[in-house]
């Protein structure tokens, strides 16, 4: 009987990663997550999992590593992502999240390791004229995150062109959230910026209030809506996309997503409720960058890959971002 495959999965000590990693477990894969820490955290990464710290930008480390290893599979999330931090720090962004991309391709394909899953965004498609929003709508990203990802995914396109061995996945994320039922991992870095930790963070008054950025947006209450997709959802994905690959399929993109929205003020009702406590908040400005909605097709995703995610509800959503949080010792 041949081993399990094995996979590397970059940046899986963060918040997504990990949930996939658990997910990869779970799924009998053998796992090697490599991860400078800047944002991950060591034990988020569940055994038997394992974990190598490393840069993308060490290229000798990353290649001793490929070389010694049989990776049929990469998954990638090692990325910059807070869109306000992008447009203050733009070339950070374009070297953490393109230039890094970039070295971790041609290693990949150095290795001739065949298969790759990027970890794309919905800020690929900037502010859409129509939703929900389908993988064929103009790509038009307006803050630096969404051009890095933009590019990133170009740059692995052409890749695959090149080299017809070579064959990839894209997930376009919409905005994720929640934790592992079982509440075994979670969203672990107190500063993140995910409006739905954000607000179970002030209803526990870690935070003395929430902002809210933004009341005149072109929506029902005035604040942005999101398509908010559970994490543990979003991680099955990552699994199947694997699946997809490994039955010499084609390479293609995906949405991510539920195909509903919620915005602002909705979030911040559901967490009162699953709470049963009050919320301090404070308006200010838009955020450059920010479109007003984003809410995805999922529509090719459910089809191709038969996903059926489990959580579609916001409460649902929330009730495992709230328990987390409430463990959590800071």
């Amino acid at each position: 009987m041949s081993p399990a495959p094995k996979i590397l999965v970059t940046g899986g000590a963060g918040y997504i990663g990990s949930h996939t990693v658990l997910a990869l477990n779970e799924a009998g894969y053998r796992v090697v997550v490599y991860d400078n820490l800047s944002s991950g955290h060591p034990e988020a990464v569940l055994p038997p999992a394992k974990l190598l710290a490393g840069d993308l930008g060490d290229s000798a480390k990353l290649d001793s590593l490929l070389a010694e290893e049989q990776f049929s599979a990469i998954i990638h999330f090692a990325a910059s992502i807070v869109v306000p931090e992008s447009i203050s720090h733009p070339l950070h962004y374009y070297h953490n999240n393109t230039i890094k991309t970039t070295g971790l391709i041609q290693a990949a394909l150095k290795h001739q390791i065949r298969h790759f899953i990027f970890s794309s965004t919905a800020a690929v498609y900037g502010s859409p004229e129509h939703l929900p929003v389908s993988e064929n709508a103009p790509l038009n990203p307006i803050n630096p995150y969404g051009r890095s990802k933009l590019m990133s995914e170009w740059i692995l396109r052409d890749a695959t062109q090149a080299y017809p061995y070579f064959r990839h996945v894209i997930l376009r994320y919409f905005n994720v959230a929640g934790a592992d039922p079982r509440g075994r991992i979670g969203q672990s870095t107190p500063e993140a910026t995910h409006l739905i930790k954000a607000a179970c963070r002030t209803v526990l008054g870690r935070k003395e209030k929430l902002e809210i950025f933004g009341t005149d947006y072109p929506t029902p209450d005035g604040t942005g809506i999101r398509d908010y997709i559970h994490v543990t959802d979003l991680a099955k994905a990552h699994v199947l996309a694997l699946e997809h690959l490994a039955a010499d399929s084609d390479s293609d993109i995906f949405n991510c997503g539920y195909g509903h929205g919620y915005s602002v003020r909705e979030i911040i009702a559901a967490v009162q409720k699953i709470s049963g406590l009050p919320l301090q908040t404070h308006t200010s400005p838009r955020r450059t960058g920010d479109p007003a909605q984003l809410v995805a097709d999922p529509e090719k995703l459910r089809r191709t890959f038969n996903w059926k995610p489990q959580f579609d509800d916001i409460e649902k959503i929330v009730k495992s971002a709230y328990q987390w949080e409430k463990q959590r010792p800071y």
